[in-house]
C-alpha cells in the first residue's frame, strides 16, 4: 500500500481548503486531496457574493465590522458565538481585498469601487459581488494562485477514514477512485475542509458531492456533531429542480408574490420585506401554500420584470438562464415560480469551547468551512456569510498553526500499526459488502432523503421528528447488511456512494435527534409544538456523540458578548 506523508493534509480544493492550503504552502511541505477537481467544488455554486463592511455605496451613513457583526449574531437568532462573529466581521474588508488583489473579477460601481448590492437580515448593502456567479469566481482566483504557488493535489481520492495514535491525530485512509487502491496519509495535522451534507435530504441546492465525508470520519473519530438541527432551507429554489435562485435577485430588488397578488412578506417582516433573514422569508412562502395560496399548491412567484432586461442581463445572468432552461421561464418577461429547499448546514464537526477557531477535541484535528461549527452562524446563517467564512478562517488556521510549529511526531512504529488497524477494518467492510444480500445504498439513500423532507423540514412537530428518528434507526441497521455487488473498485461509483451513505446516516439520524431534543423555535428549526424560544433551556450548542446504547446529547456554552440576546424583528 502507498504511503504518503506531509506537514498538514487537507481534506477539501473548495474555498476553504484552498485558502488554507496557500497559506501553509508558504511555509510547510503540504497537499489538498479532494474527490473532486478543485474547480468542481460546491464552492462555485454561490451566486449571490461575500459581504464586508466596505461602505462602498453612500446610503448615508457608515458601515462597520460592529454592524456587521451585529447583523450575523442576530440573524444567527442569538446562538453564534459572539466573539468568532467579531473576528470574522474585522477580518471580512482584508479578505474581500485580498481576492482582489489576487484578481477576483469583482462587478464595479461606475467610480471603480467594488460594487454592494443589499441582502437579507442586514443593516447595510455590504454584499460584494461578481455578477451572480461570485462563488465560482472567487473558487477559480483561488485556485489559480495554489497552482501558482506550487500546492499539491491528490484530486479524486475519497476519504475512508481517520486514524490516531497515542490519543493525537495520525492519518487518515483514502480511497484512489481512478486506480481502486487504499492509500494512507500520515499527518501531525489535518484540517477537514469537506463542505455541506445537503444530500441527506431528497430535494437540495447542494451538489450530489455535499454528502458530509468530513463529518462523518471525524464522528466515527470520536469528535461530537455540534448544532445539526440547524438547517438552511433557502427561500427561492426554482420549482421541481430545487437549483438556488440566489438572494441577490431580491437584493435587486426582486418582490414575492403569492397567486391573489399579494406581496405576503407584509405580513411577517413589515420593514424587511423580502429581505428578511432566510429562515423567515421560507417559513412564510411555506405558510402561503400549506394555506393554499400558493401556485398549484406547491410554490409562489419570484417576480424581476419591473428591473428591466438591461438589469436582469448585467447582474443576473446565470439566474436568467437557469429560468429558461430548466422552467422554461425569461424572467425578464415572466416571475421565476420558486419554492424552499435545503441549502445549507449550520452545524457540523463540534469545536472546542476554549480552543483556536475550528479546533475539535481531538489533538491535531481542525476543521474549516461548512463541514464545521465554529459557530459562526448560529441558528441561521445571512447570505454572503458562508463565501467569507471559508476566506477567514481558512486564512486563519494557516497562519495560527504556523505560528504554533510543528508538534512531535508519534513513533513510526505506531503510527504503522493504527494505520495497519485502520486499513484492516475498512478491508472488513469492503468484504462484507461484496458477500451481503441487503437493500443496494441507492435504496437506503433514497428513503432517507424522503424521510428529512417529510418529517425534518421547515415545520417540524413532535410526532414527525418521532417517526423519523424510528425510521433513520431503522436504516441504520438495513445499512449493516447493505451490498456493493461489483468488486473491481476502479471508478466504482456504487462503492463510492455506498461510502458517503455511510456519513449520511449518521448525520441524518444526529439531525433528527437533536431536532427532537430541542424543544423550541429557534432561527432555521421551526417546531409548530414549541412555538417560542426559550433562552432559560435552550440558550447552548448540542454536542451529538455515540454511547453505547445510541445517541446522546452534551451541551456547550454560547459564547455571549456585547450584543444583548432579545427578541428577533424585522
Amino acid at each position: 500500500m502507498r504511503v504518503e506523508e506531509f506537514d498538514v493534509l487537507i481534506i477539501g480544493a473548495g474555498l476553504s481548503g484552498l485558502r488554507a492550503g496557500l497559506e501553509f504552502s508558504k511555509k510547510w511541505n503540504i497537499a489538498v486531496i479532494s474527490k473532486v477537481y478543485p474547480v468542481r467544488s460546491h464552492s462555485g455554486a454561490a451566486q449571490g457574493g461575500i459581504n464586508a463592511a466596505l461602505g462602498n455605496l453612500d446610503e448615508g451613513k457608515e458601515d462597520t465590522p460592529k454592524g456587521h457583526a451585529f447583523d450575523t449574531v442576530k440573524g444567527s437568532d442569538y446562538l453564534a458565538d459572539q466573539d468568532v462573529v467579531m473576528f470574522m466581521c474585522k477580518e471580512a474588508p482584508k479578505i474581500v481585498v485580498e481576492f482582489e488583489s489576487m484578481g477576483a473579477p469583482f462587478s464595479r460601481l461606475k467610480s471603480g469601487l467594488i460594487a454592494q448590492r443589499p441582502f437579507g437580515g442586514a443593516g447595510f448593502p455590504r454584499t460584494c459581488y461578481a455578477g451572480d456567479r461570485t462563488g465560482h469566481a472567487l473558487l477559480h482566483t483561488l485556485n489559480e494562485q495554489s497552482v501558482r504557488n506550487g500546492v499539491t493535489f491528490f484530486d479524486e481520492y475519497f476519504l475512508v477514514d481517520l486514524f490516531i495514535t497515542e490519543g493525537k491525530i495520525a492519518g487518515l485512509i483514502t480511497l484512489d477512485i481512478a486506480k481502486g487502491e487504499l492509500v494512507s496519509f500520515r499527518s501531525p495535522y489535518i484540517i477537514l475542509a469537506t463542505g455541506g451534507f445537503g444530500r441527506i435530504f431528497e430535494y437540495s441546492t447542494n451538489a450530489v458531492i455535499n454528502t458530509g465525508d468530513g463529518v462523518g470520519a471525524a464522528f466515527r473519530a470520536g469528535v461530537p456533531m455540534q448544532d445539526v438541527e440547524f438547517v438552511q432551507f433557502h427561500p427561492t429554489t426554482l420549482y421541481g429542480t430545487n437549483i438556488l435562485i440566489t438572494e441577490g435577485a431580491r437584493g435587486e430588488g426582486g418582490y414575492l408574490f403569492n397567486k391573489n397578488g399579494e406581496r405576503f412578506m407584509e405580513k411577517t417582516a413589515p420593514k424587511a420585506m423580502e429581505l428578511a433573514p432566510r429562515d423567515i422569508v421560507a417559513r412564510a412562502i411555506e405558510t402561503e401554500v400549506i394555506e393554499g395560496r400558493g401556485f398549484e399548491d406547491a410554490y409562489v412567484h419570484l417576480d424581476l420584470t419591473h428591473l428591466g432586461a438591461e438589469k436582469i442581463k448585467e447582474r443576473l445572468p446565470g439566474i436568467r438562464e437557469i429560468s429558461i432552461y430548466f422552467a422554461g421561464v425569461d424572467p425578464i418577461e415572466k416571475p421565476i415560480p420558486v419554492q424552499p429547499g435545503q441549502h445549507y448546514s449550520m452545524g457540523g464537526i463540534g469545536t472546542k469551547f476554549d480552543g483556536d477557531y475550528g479546533e475539535t477535541d481531538l489533538p491535531g484535528l481542525y476543521t474549516i468551512g461548512e463541514c464545521s461549527c465554529l459557530s459562526v452562524h448560529g441558528a441561521n446563517r445571512l447570505g454572503g456569510n458562508s463565501l467569507l467564512e471559508t476566506a477567514v478562517f481558512g486564512r486563519y488556521i494557516g497562519r495560527k498553526l504556523i505560528e504554533k510549529g510543528l508538534p512531535n511526531k508519534p513513533s513510526s512504529s505506531d503510527v504503522q500499526a493504527a494505520e495497519e488497524k485502520a486499513i484492516n477494518n475498512i478491508e472488513r467492510l469492503f468484504k462484507s459488502w461484496n458477500e451481503n444480500a441487503g437493500k443496494k445504498s441507492v435504496e437506503i439513500r433514497n428513503e432517507m432523503g424522503a424521510t428529512l423532507n417529510k418529517n425534518v423540514g421547515v415545520y417540524r412537530t413532535d410526532k414527525d421528528l418521532k417517526k423519523s428518528n424510528t425510521t433513520l434507526q431503522s436504516l441504520q441497521k438495513e445499512f449493516l447488511n447493505t451490498q456493493v455487488s461489483t468488486e473491481d473498485r476502479r471508478f466504482n461509483y456504487g462503492l463510492i456512494r455506498t461510502l458517503e451513505l455511510r456519513n449520511m446516516i449518521d448525520i441524518a439520524e444526529a439531525t433528527a435527534y437533536a431536532s427532537l431534543w430541542r424543544k423550541e423555535s429557534r432561527g432555521a428549526h421551526f417546531r409548530t409544538d414549541y412555538p417560542s424560544r426559550n433562552d432559560n433551556d435552550y440558550l447552548v450548542h448540542t454536542m451529538i456523540y455515540r454511547g453505547k446504547n445510541g445517541l446522546e446529547i452534551r451541551t456547550k456554552p454560547v459564547k455571549l458578548g456585547i450584543f444583548e440576546v432579545k427578541e428577533r424583528k424585522y
